[in-house]
């Protein structure tokens, strides 16, 4: 890191010792088809890889296990690929938390007791243990024939979480999250470490070239502007491909506080990143940029 050396040496004169906090993250980059099974033995494969590299916490991309059906003409049939949460893909998915010792985010379309449909994230721990279920709280409308999420999905009710996980203490959120400041300074201030967005973003392929690139480059600097205004590092898990008329752009990254991206993963091709994090830096960070202490909320 740039600033590691002048940290190391302000902590020296002051007879404190510079403690590394390493967390290795794993994100999933792919296409995803309509062959739920084969989506699935590929994320399980990505997790596998990432693991097998070191990583410790693994994000896989929005609705990894189904194809983006939030497009085009709305469609009835696909409130049939919904599933429980625990169910059946975060059965299997405990089992390989467990065997890799990895925390897993899985994100599902979830079909709750009560018959509702959400856009949700499960987060399953190294032992195998389901911590919980985070469900997307903003859900978009428009463009309609791009992203009608709206009569897919029902907003979360629950509010931003954070888990704490065996290496970390983690934020979830979706995709069109990413856009609002709200939940990133709200799991901030509940603790989260690392902010993660597993996300199902790209261009109409009809869209000129002016716009696309705008567009993709707001949505990398909004992401990192999360971190920086809270001193935590931010994960973003996207998927890749043409699916209709919309192309996913790829470039899943991890940035750190200091919105530095540390690693990013191609356009266009399926990818696995693994990235360490120095979560000691997020600590330091705070005792020069205090934002959480002293922002004032009582004049919102």
């Amino acid at each position: 890191m740039q600033n590691e050396q002048p940290l190391i040496k302000r902590l020296a004169r002051s007879g404190l010792a510079y403690m590394k906090k390493i967390v290795k993250i794993g994100l999933v980059q792919m296409a995803c088809s309509k062959d739920a099974d084969a989506n699935l033995k590929k994320a399980v494969a990505g997790i596998e890889d990432c693991a097998s590299r070191g990583a410790q916490i693994i994000c896989l991309p929005e609705l990894f296990l189904n194809p983006y059906f939030c497009q085009g003409p709305k469609d009835d049939h696909y409130f049939d690929l919904a599933e429980k949460i625990p169910g059946p893909t975060t059965d299997a998915l405990a089992k390989l938390a467990q065997k890799t010792k990895t925390v897993i985010l899985c994100p599902l379309f979830e079909k709750t007791a009560a018959g509702k449909f959400f856009n949700s994230i499960a987060v399953l721990n190294t032992d195998g243990k389901f911590l919980g279920t985070y469900r997307k709280m903003h859900i978009p409308s428009l463009p309609p024939d791009f992203y009608a999420e709206d009569y897919y999905f029902e907003k979360g009710e629950e509010g931003f979480k954070v888990f704490d996980t065996a290496y970390a203490k983690i934020g979830p959120m979706i995709c069109y999250d990413q856009w609002f400041p709200e939940g990133a300074r709200i799991a901030a201030a509940k603790g989260a470490q690392i902010l993660f967005y597993p996300t199902a973003i790209g261009w109409p392929v009809n869209q000129s070239q002016e716009k696309s690139s705008a567009e993709h480059e707001a949505w990398q600097i909004t992401q990192r502007s999360h971190g920086i205004d809270n001193n935590v590092f931010v994960c973003a898990a996207n998927r890749v491909g043409r699916e209709g008329d919309l192309k996913f752009w790829g470039t899943s990254f991890v940035s750190d506080p200091y919105g530095r991206v540390l690693a990013k993963a191609s356009i266009d091709h399926e990818e696995n990143l693994v990235v360490a994090c120095d979560l000691s830096l997020i600590d330091e960070m705070r005792k020069e940029w205090p934002f959480l202490e002293e922002r004032r909320i009582k004049l919102a």
